[in-house]
């Protein structure tokens, strides 16, 4: 799949996010760790809870800056709430 053309606020972005240079590692290893919990029935409410916030960022980054984008985030998000919605009996004590 192509590489859309970038405007120059996301090259801005992008070359600001390359000065962090903790920041992407660290949200690869959320991923990969939420996406290894999703996939074992036992600990996928951890694992929506856990990539949950990067989903929020994922919608809005999309909304912002990248629109076309905006459907398939919603269905991964929308996952993400069915998964929470599903294990919300697991998920209550976190938040009561």
């Amino acid at each position: 799949m192509p590489m859309p053309e970038m405007p120059a606020e996301m090259i801005k972005i992008n070359e600001a996010m390359m000065t962090l240079k903790w920041i992407l590692p660290l949200v690869a290893t959320i991923e990969i760790l939420s996406g290894i919990l999703v996939l074992i029935p036992k600990t996928r409410a951890l694992g929506a809870v856990m990539i949950f916030p990067v989903m929020i960022g994922i919608l809005c980054h999309n909304a912002t800056f990248m629109p076309e984008g905006l459907i398939i985030a919603g269905v991964f998000f929308l996952i993400n709430i069915w998964m929470l919605v599903d294990n919300k009996e697991k998920i209550k004590h976190l938040i009561s």
